[in-house]
């Protein structure tokens, strides 16, 4: 599957989630799906959760996550010394 092929996976309306974009389709917030990734939820354990989706969304989860910090800078916090 292409990049714009699971990109299209992902939708992004004022009238669903107040904007947030979110798995076509469904209720389901990108930021959810990333959030139980980074808790250490597998890919199996998303899936079982929420039994409409498709790995191919979990995909489009990480691949828009991607695309939308390629072009965002970043500044350190703090120096890592102190």
């Amino acid at each position: 599957m292409t990049d714009n092929e699971l990109l299209t996976r992902i939708m992004l309306d004022p009238k669903i989630m107040v904007g947030k974009p979110v798995i076509r389709g469904t209720r389901i917030a990108v930021e959810h799906v990333l959030n139980m990734l980074a808790h250490g939820a597998g890919e199996e354990e998303v899936l079982g959760e929420y039994p409409g989706l498709e790995k191919e969304d979990i995909q489009a989860c990480l691949l828009f996550a991607t695309r939308s910090l390629e072009s965002t800078e970043f500044m350190p916090l703090a120096s890592r010394g102190t």
